[in-house]
């Protein structure tokens, strides 16, 4: 467009947006890389081939207004079967036995009693204490929670596959007594929104003897550390903002975006804040690890300054590296002293990148994880309790970071082989295995980056194009394929062979742009080798009937005559009809 010839051309790149960093990278300018080049132009054709090509032929197909991608057709089939697998799912059941002990044992039945009233207390909507409050009642009173692991002298193993008709229940009242419950009461029930043994719900109700005894029969403590993580990529800050700050990919995208173009500080003037935040690499230059270090040195102490520097190298092989992780320009703009000049987003945004980028630096936390094994005492009935509680000795990077919250680490009350202790509470659980669970934006884009689909910079718009093309939507953060995603999604599968947005194909053409982008292969020749492929295929996709065509049969019967429904596509997606629809029904 300018006249320029790109073989004479410079280019200056540079990571952030501050005075020395464009400084540097007008004093180093560097040659056009022609080989890039066209790696962009070869993923743009292919991305408008596939476009051009597919989408019409679902509006022929399937309904109008709809679209087909290269990466978008397979993020919508990842939520799409996603789905499909939870519809399908039957539950495996299995039991466990919980109890809780204290050392207190002529106090064992008041505690009993106060356990018991604790419990029935609702919040403000219902709902009963938390596992972290349960832990906290618990601890005040020197008393813990712990697992049966044995009993009548093999391990707990009780369990059926989702295929089985046995009934368990048997096995289980018989765990329960080894583990001292008494007075036991069986109370069934049937749940008619389970599925397969979900159906059957079974409680065992009970009170714990008061002459049962268990002695501690070993306690192991042993140090263990925990080593912070990487500093963020656009992947890994997606998931971070999704899961920490219920932010929208396309959200924080937009929020990084404004806070590498820079904002302006007092007394510094305008200034990019974070490095740029569309990167694979969890590099660090040497620059940046040394102002780390110099700021955990000077404001934490030499406790919190790891011997050698962190290097960090990606775990994905295709990560094109062109860029350092995301951090911030300066530690020295810590995020609480320059919140007046940030909106709330832009704080809680930059927050995050900042303590990821502190702490990936810092030396690890320690802890001393104790593990604790109980054997009841009174009565041979093999009856091994296992419990295990950790506490943070010292902080490391935690200091940066902040201690997690864990429901699994109670704080155990001190142990010494031979003590003897009382149950106050025994409770066997009934447990249903669960569906998979629905992906979240965060866990979508962690998917896709395993899987090599698509780039950190389309992570968000690809989300965002499929939920405004209606082939998913989202509910408490979860997001859902709608009945127009999982109809376009089996359309695609089976016009186009299941390759046109098959993963590992989308993943072989990844790597094949990158191959151009290295100079090892032509971009028109993988054009051509692209259209070669996907031409047949085409079709072969308008060969098949129209959607409107397929009916699925539901589990509901008509209101009006009895027979069985089904579900159709229409102009605004499934709905529900009777097979009897065509049928002209004589009335006496």
């Amino acid at each position: 467009m300018l006249g320029v010839d790109p073989l004479k051309a410079k280019r200056v790149t540079f990571d952030a947006i501050t005075k020395s960093e464009v400084l540097r990278a007008f004093e180093s300018p560097r040659p056009i890389d022609i080989q890039r080049v066209n790696a962009q132009q070869a993923r743009r054709i292919v991305d408008r081939v596939v476009g051009y090509l597919v989408s019409p032929i679902l509006w022929k197909r399937v309904a109008g207004k709809l679209s087909a991608g290269r990466v978008q057709s397979v993020a919508a089939r990842i939520v799409a079967e996603r789905e499909q697998e939870i519809q399908e799912f039957t539950p495996a059941e299995s039991w466990e036995v919980a109890a809780s002990m204290t050392l207190d044992v002529a106090g064992s039945g008041a505690l009993a009693e106060a356990w018991k009233g604790f419990l029935e207390q609702r919040d403000d909507h219902g709902k009963p204490p938390l596992v972290r409050d349960r832990m906290a009642w618990r601890a005040e009173r020197r008393a813990f929670a712990c697992d049966l692991v044995e009993v009548a002298g093999g391990p707990l193993d009780i369990k059926a596959d989702n295929t089985s008709t046995a009934d368990l229940t048997e096995a289980a009242v018989a765990a329960a007594e080894a583990a001292g419950l008494t007075n036991v009461e069986i109370v069934r029930q049937t749940d008619n929104d389970g599925k397969g043994r979900g159906r059957n719900r079974v409680a065992i109700q009970g009170t714990p003897d008061p002459a049962a005894r268990y002695r501690v029969v070993s306690v192991e403590t042993s140090r263990t550390k925990s080593k912070p993580r990487p500093p963020l990529i656009t992947s890994t800050l997606q998931q971070a903002a999704s899961s920490r700050l219920s932010m929208s990919t396309d959200r924080v995208m937009r929020i990084a975006q404004q806070l590498y173009e820079g904002i302006d500080l007092p007394d510094v003037g305008r200034v990019g804040l974070i490095t740029y935040m569309r990167t694979d690499s969890t590099n660090l230059s040497s620059e940046a690890i040394e102002k780390a270090r110099g700021y955990l040195l000077e404001r934490h102490g030499e406790q919190y300054v790891p011997e050698q520097p962190r290097i960090y190298t990606s775990s994905n092989s295709s990560a094109q590296e062109a860029h350092e992780a995301i951090r911030p320009t300066d530690p020295a703009h810590e995020p609480d002293k320059i919140a007046s000049s940030l909106s709330d987003e832009q704080h809680r945004v930059y927050k995050l990148i900042w303590e990821s980028f502190l702490s990936c630096q810092a030396t690890d936390a320690e802890w001393d994880s104790t593990s604790v094994k109980l054997q009841r005492s009174d009565a041979d009935t093999g009856a091994v309790f296992r419990t295990r509680g950790r506490v943070l000795k010292f902080d490391g990077f935690y200091a940066i970071s902040g201690v997690p919250s864990d429901d699994s680490n109670q704080v155990l009350p001190g142990f010494q082989e031979g003590d003897e202790l009382a149950a106050f509470a025994i409770d066997p659980q009934q447990k249903f295995e669960s569906p998979p669970p629905r992906y979240t934006e965060a866990t979508l884009v962690k998917k896709m980056e395993q899987e090599g689909i698509g780039r950190p910079s389309t992570y968000a718009s690809i989300i965002n194009t499929i939920e405004k093309r209606g082939y998913i939507y989202q509910e408490s953060r979860r997001l859902h394929a709608t009945a127009m995603g999982m109809r376009v999604t089996g359309f695609l599968k089976r016009g186009f062979q299941d390759q046109f947005i098959e993963m590992g194909y989308t993943r072989q053409i990844e790597g094949e742009l990158d191959d151009v982008a290295g100079g090892k292969k032509s971009w028109t020749g993988l054009l051509q080798e692209f259209y070669d492929r996907l031409e047949p295929m085409l079709e072969s996709a308008l060969e098949q009937p129209h959607e409107k065509a397929r009916t699925d049969l539901s589990p509901y019967a008509c209101p009006k005559c009895g027979r069985q429904l089904e579900y159709r596509l229409g102009r605004n997606g499934e709905f529900l009809s009777c097979t009897g629809y065509h049928e002209k029904v004589v009335v006496d």
